[in-house]
C-alpha cells in the first residue's frame, strides 16, 4: 500500500483525523484495536463529522477514544496536508457500506500533560483494548502493514518533534480551541 499526499480529500475517501500524542519521554501513544483477533496497533485516528473543523475533530477523537480531555494536551503541530491510503478490498467491503476507498488524515501532533491516569478507555465505544507508549521505530514495527507508508510519512513530518528535543515548538494549548500555525515547519 502507499500513501499519497493531497492538498484537500478526494470525494472517495474519507475525511478523517490521526494523532500523534508525545509523552514527556517523546514516546508516540499507541492503541490495541478491540474489534479484531491479531494484535494490531495503532496512534488514534477517527472521522470528520460534517460541519467539524480537523482540530474539533482531533480534540473529539482523544476524548473518545483514549479518554483524554483537551485540558491535558498541548497542541504542538499540524500537518498541512492530507495523507491518502487505500484499504484493503476484503475491508473496503466491510467498514463504511463500501462508500469508501480508503482514509484522507489531517494529522496533528499533541504534547500529553495528564498522567496515566487521565487515559481511559471505558468510553461508550471503546475502539483500543489496551494503550500503551512506544518509541517512533518501534511504532512502524507493529503498525498494520496497509497504515505504515502513512505513518512513515508522519513520522517524518513530525520527527523535529523528538530529535531536536522539541526546542523548537512553539506549543499551543488545545483547549483553547485554536487553529493556529501548528508550531512546525512547513510540510
Amino acid at each position: 500500500m502507499s500513501c499519497r499526499i493531497c492538498d484537500v480529500p478526494p470525494e472517495d475517501y474519507r475525511p478523517c483525523v490521526g494523532l500523534t500524542v508525545l509523552d514527556r519521554e517523546n514516546r508516540i501513544l499507541v492503541g490495541q484495536r478491540a474489534d479484531v483477533p491479531f494484535p494490531a496497533w495503532q496512534m488514534p485516528q477517527g472521522g470528520i463529522d460534517p460541519g467539524e473543523t480537523p482540530l474539533a475533530a482531533a480534540l473529539r477523537e482523544l476524548r473518545e477514544e483514549v479518554g483524554i480531555p483537551p485540558g491535558k494536551v498541548e497542541l504542538l503541530a499540524e500537518s498541512r496536508v492530507w495523507r491518502c491510503y487505500d484499504l484493503p478490498p476484503e475491508l473496503r467491503r466491510r467498514v463504511w457500506g463500501g462508500r469508501y476507498r480508503g482514509q484522507a488524515q489531517r494529522w496533528f501532533a499533541f504534547r500529553f500533560l495528564g498522567d496515566e491516569g487521565d487515559i481511559r478507555l471505558d468510553g461508550d465505544h471503546p475502539e483500543f483494548r489496551a494503550v500503551r507508549w512506544a518509541r517512533p521505530e518501534e511504532l512502524l514495527r507493529t503498525v498494520i502493514s496497509f497504515k505504515r507508508d502513512v505513518y512513515e510519512s508522519v513520522l517524518e513530518e513530525f520527527r523535529w518533534l523528538w530529535e531536536r528535543g522539541g526546542e523548537e515548538r512553539r506549543g499551543i494549548p488545545a483547549s483553547a480551541g485554536a487553529g493556529g500555525d501548528g508550531g512546525g515547519p512547513a510540510a
